[in-house]
């Protein structure tokens, strides 16, 4: 009997242990020692810049916890006993402006931003990983993307997709001119389930399959299409923009929380006055019924606010992506430049388009004065990014999503004399936060 027990003790023992092991073996959560390698982008030899102090970020897509480093003398961020999974990785590093002059001889009115950034990386199971990402420098304007309420308000208690509005603001301390100011809704690949199209190693749309799309270009990297084109009306100095003021580009230029009439004469209204915007007081608004035999009946003219003019659209009225799957840019170009006269390609399917299929604006990236990658806050809801790190390499989103009342909402960096300046780094990620209900001409 003692040795039957004896013998069924030792059976339960190797029992648990051998399930610890196994469970050891099916989470995958065995330490990870990371290395990100760090080096730059130049143009020049002439100079080096320092890799020495460039933050390092890793954001765990499944659990949303952060990891911090910063780089060594020879450009590596440490990351040690890591548990393996996918991870965002962000890279950023500031140099001074004066330190900028001093290291490249080249003069600079602002301080200079450097980002990397790799997003979905999976780091997988194994005693050394390493990483290696390139840091770039974005360009950054006077004019910046401020403010984009694309998520809408909820569906029965709020205004659904009519309130949506843009808000692009002067960050520098002059007068600008928000004439022909461009601002373009940025077309690209919104889901993983289609597969009717050619795509790029990163999972984005691959436009230099598109049909009749010239060799000799960079067609994925050197530009972005736009399937929403508009732009500020003007003659040059109609609407000057003082420093630290923004212009609000409303879909509907409508008091939302109070109900008004539609064009077909029914009344509009919102159960909840509190999910949703006042956007009588918008500076231009669009509209989009003179392209349409059947327009949406809440896209009515306020005549008291001007129509930006429209130059591309798509669907019945300007209704950004509620589940956040697109990219705005703003730009101006010189009067070389015909924008209306640019080409125009079809998205790269597989299949011969036909001649009615619609086309997209291809929009030199070099003109680009803001981009704004908007994504889904949830990692298995998100799409290929759009934008390169020079133009921005994070995402902004809002944490409830769609029909939410939020707005991602850029940060504010300082004051200076009263007027704030926003934060401009190229990466959305950091640069933006949200509000939890919209509000036009507000800060953060």
């Amino acid at each position: 009997m003692k040795k039957i027990c004896y013998f069924l003790l030792l059976t339960i023992i190797a029992t648990v242990f051998s399930c610890k092991k196994e469970d050891g073996v099916t989470t995958g959560i065995q330490p990870v020692n990371l290395a990100v390698n760090l080096t730059y982008a130049l143009d020049s030899s002439e100079y080096t810049l320092p890799v020495k102090g460039v933050s390092v970020k890793l954001t765990n897509t499944a659990t949303s916890s952060i990891l911090s480093s910063t780089s060594n003398d020879s450009g590596i961020a440490r990351f040690a006993g890591i548990p393996a999974g996918t991870y965002d990785v962000d890279a950023t590093i500031t140099i001074s402006a004066d330190n900028y002059y001093t290291i490249t001889g080249t003069y600079v009115a602002e301080d200079v931003t450097f980002n990397a950034s790799e997003k979905n990386r999976a780091i997988a199971v194994g005693n050394d990983v390493s990483i290696a990402m390139t840091l770039v420098a974005g360009s950054t304007g006077e004019w910046v993307i401020k403010q984009v309420y694309f998520a809408g308000s909820n569906r029965t208690d709020g205004a659904l997709f009519r309130d949506q509005f843009f808000e692009v603001y002067n960050n520098s301390d002059q007068v600008l001119y928000a004439d022909s100011l461009y601002i373009g809704q940025v077309f690209g690949r919104q889901s993983f389930t289609s597969s009717n199209y050619y795509t790029q190693t990163n999972g984005q749309m691959d436009w230099t399959q598109s049909l009749n799309m010239p060799t000799g270009i960079d067609a994925n990297n050197d530009f972005v299409y736009t399937r929403t084109l508009l732009m500020i009306p003007g003659t040059g100095t109609t609407y000057p923009v003082q420093p630290g003021k923004s212009i609000v580009i409303a879909q509907t230029a409508m008091n939302h929380k109070v109900p008004w009439t539609g064009a077909n004469g029914t009344t509009i209204s919102v159960k909840n006055p509190d999910l949703t915007v006042d956007l009588s007081a918008a500076n231009f608004e669009t509209y989009y019924a003179g392209f349409l035999s059947t327009p949406l009946a809440s896209d009515v003219d306020n005549v008291s606010v001007p129509n930006v003019e429209v130059i591309q659209y798509f669907g019945n009225d300007w209704i950004m992506d509620n589940n956040g799957r697109d990219g705005y840019v703003i730009f101006k170009v010189d009067s070389s430049q015909a924008v209306k006269n640019w080409p125009m390609y079809n998205f790269p399917s597989t299949s011969t388009p036909s001649s009615t299929a619609t086309k997209y604006y291809q929009v030199p990236l070099k003109y680009v004065i803001d981009a704004v990658e908007i994504q889904p806050i949830n990692a298995e809801d998100r799409i290929p990014k759009k934008f390169g790190a020079m133009y921005d390499a994070g995402f902004a989103s809002v944490p409830k999503g769609a029909y939410s009342s939020q707005s991602v909402i850029r940060k504010t960096l300082k004051t200076i004399n009263g007027r704030i300046v926003l934060k401009d780094t190229n990466n959305s990620t950091e640069d933006f936060d949200y509000f939890e209900v919209a509000t036009p001409g507000g800060f953060k």
